[in-house]
């Protein structure tokens, strides 16, 4: 047989207490043998639901109605055709050799799909272990082998560490690993790039093209980035509520889409080709509304001086923070330490009423920084100064009696608004907590505020009685938003907070802070990894890699010339959901875009060089060896 999979007619259905869900409704596909599909759609539609159908895993309360799953590898053949996954019994022993040893999965979240509580080491072996015939010695080499195919640099050590010690894009390898060093015939791959920087994933959907072709497997990629789906899939499957909308080959899908579905989705993600002042077009629209109480923040502004307003909001100058760390991790011996730059000499200014974006790789200090301008975290060196519209306050000259005020002016909206939002209060109780905490008004005014703020984010007031957990994802983004705003703030740090949404929920929330910042003459400082998001929302862009500041400059001249190798290598790594955009995968990763040391001159930062930023004129600086000849003499 051609095909590797057939999914013919499948629905599956949810039993709960509340009555019956049908999740997937008539799904019909195939895979062929080592071919790559892309099963595309939002949260829901039924995406996942399918992948745990394939592997055995469906929860108690979900039931394989109708339809046939058809696995068709060498030992299938060799028994006699076909074998019916949807037939046989998830515990029994031909379901078992299936699962982990001929089809594996690599799941969205690496950190709880590995356990804390084992090394890397011994979680691959499990995996050999069960299902092959080699001993403990065998295990452990074909382990570290597998480990060196995915871009461990050091596969001997990493089979002793503990996935805590690794960072993101390692325990998305170590995941990898397990998943093939038993040669499956079949890859999932369920969001497998969700939470990683752009870089990262496109080492790591290099990594799975690799050794796709390596070990003649097939791929089912599960994603709702429409540019992932370009530089990898070979034919694409699109979903909504269950039902498959649209399928067909890459050219089909991209030069040619024919469901309004599909369509929406291609114009949900931001482009760098857009026209200036055109919005993304979400699926669904979210209309705002703002009344009296949200006024109140307009007549304040009536007040402030205007030289004042003509200042920047927020100057941040020499900031610096370290960490020293035990050399060899938690486990390390302690004797000898390690110091780490999170921070290291940052100045910069955000002008009021625009928003500033901060762009960089995990790792690279822009959550560090944002906690210090918060004053979560309190900074070894450098000034931190807020004008307010009437004076300059210095932020880290606060004491605690004075910070409480201060906090007004200044808030945060989280990455992930699930473990933002308490489980254990209203979402009503969520909003008015901060009017309650600074004592701002009466029982009476503090609901009409919430009231509001629902409306103010598109969400209907009705449900200010609900709890965190019956809203979708983006629905717990507009409430964190939402949190945010019920202070009335002049300053707003979002710290990531569209980076685990899907396309169409990604756009509605970015269009939705767009029209907030009109509204309420908010300012903003934009944290992301994704430099095509930052594109769409930020006036002013700040490039940021180990610590510093690398390039700065406004939005239009940064991507028009961008000029330091770190700036240009995080561009090059956005997928976008063009057939005529694609990724090179070799370049990305010879380039070697992160490491200051292997950054040309007169870039290169290798400790032996003093470095500053040069104005390349038009407000665009650079990070460059002192004269180095770059930049306005």
């Amino acid at each position: 047989m051609d095909k590797l999979l057939q999914v013919k007619d499948l629905r599956i259905h949810f039993h709960l207490d509340e009555g019956v869900v049908e999740a997937v409704k008539n799904v019909s596909f195939d895979i062929p043998h080592g071919g790559t599909v892309a099963l595309v759609g939002e949260s829901g539609s039924g995406k996942s639901v399918i992948s745990q159908a394939i592997m055995g895993i469906l929860p108690k309360s979900a039931k394989i109605e109708t339809g046939e799953i058809l696995f068709c590898d060498e030992a299938a053949l060799a028994q006699g055709g076909p074998i019916d996954i949807s037939r046989l019994n998830p515990a029994g022993t031909t379901m078992q050799d299936i699962r982990g040893g001929r089809i594996s999965i690599i799941f969205q979240e690496p950190m709880t799909s590995l356990s804390p509580l084992h090394t890397v080491g011994n979680q691959i072996m499990e995996a050999l272990l069960l299902h092959r015939p080699v001993s403990v010695a065998e295990a452990a080499e074909l382990t570290k082998d597998m480990l060196r195919a995915v871009g461990f640099p050091d596969p001997a050590r990493a089979l002793k560490t503990y996935p805590f010690e690794l960072s993101g894009g390692l325990r998305q390898r170590a995941m990898i690993a397990m998943a093939l060093v038993c040669r499956p015939s079949l890859l999932i791959a369920d969001e497998p790039t969700t939470a990683l920087d752009v870089t990262i994933q496109a080492q790591i959907l290099k990594i799975i093209r690799d050794l796709q072709s390596e070990l003649g497997m097939a791929v089912l990629m599960i994603t709702h980035d429409l540019g992932v789906v370009a530089n990898v899939a070979k034919d694409v499957v699109v979903m909504y509520h269950g039902e498959i909308m649209e399928r067909g080959n890459l050219q089909e899908i991209y030069r040619n889409p024919q469901h309004p579905y599909l369509k929406a989705l291609l114009a949900a993600v931001p482009r760098f080709d857009m026209e200036p002042g055109e919005r993304l077009k979400p699926i669904r629209s979210i209309e705002t509304k703002t009344g009296h109480l949200m006024a109140e923040r307009e007549n304040q502004n009536g007040s402030q001086k205007p030289e004042e307003l003509e200042k920047p909001i927020l100057k941040v100058d020499g900031l610096r923070k370290s960490f020293t760390i035990r050399k060899g991790g938690v486990f390390g011996s302690g004797k000898e330490r390690n110091t780490v730059h999170a921070v290291n000499n940052v100045t910069f200014q955000v002008k009021r009423g625009q928003c500033l974006g901060l762009v960089g790789e995990s790792g690279c200090g822009k959550t560090t920084l944002s906690k210090m301008l918060m004053r979560a975290l309190s900074p070894d060196e450098g000034s931190i100064t807020f004008n307010d519209g009437e004076k300059d306050i210095d932020i880290l000259g606060l004491d605690e009696k004075s910070l409480v005020p201060f906090r007004q002016k200044m808030q945060f909206i989280f990455q992930d608004p699930f473990s933002s939002l308490n489980p254990r209060m209203t979402v009503g109780d969520i909003l008015t907590e901060p009017l309650v905490i600074h004592n701002i008004g009466t029982p009476q005014s503090r609901k009409e505020m919430a009231e509001e703020l629902m409306e103010l984010v598109g969400l209907d007031r009705r449900h200010l009685k609900r709890y965190p957990h019956s809203f979708s994802g983006g629905q717990r983004q507009r409430i964190g938003i939402a949190r945010a705003l019920a202070l009335r703030p002049e300053l707003i740090i979002c710290d990531e907070p569209v980076s685990a949404l899907d396309v169409s929920i990604q756009a509605q929330i970015l269009n939705l802070l767009k029209d907030l910042q009109a509204k309420l003459g908010l300012t903003y400082i934009f944290i992301s990894h994704n430099l095509a998001v930052v594109d769409y929302i930020a006036d002013d862009i700040a490039v940021m890699c180990r610590g510093r500041l690398v390039e700065m400059a406004p939005r239009e001249s940064l991507f028009k010339n961008p000029i330091h190798p770190y700036t240009k290598g995080l561009l090059k790594a956005v997928p976008e959901p063009s057939l005529d955009h694609l990724l090179d995968f070799n370049h990305l990763m010879n380039e070697k875009a992160s490491n200051p040391e292997s950054w040309p001159t007169p870039f290169t930062d290798d400790g032996s060089q003093q470095l500053a930023l040069s104005d390349m004129s038009g407000e665009h600086y650079v990070r460059t060896h002192v004269n180095s000849g770059l930049g306005v003499s």
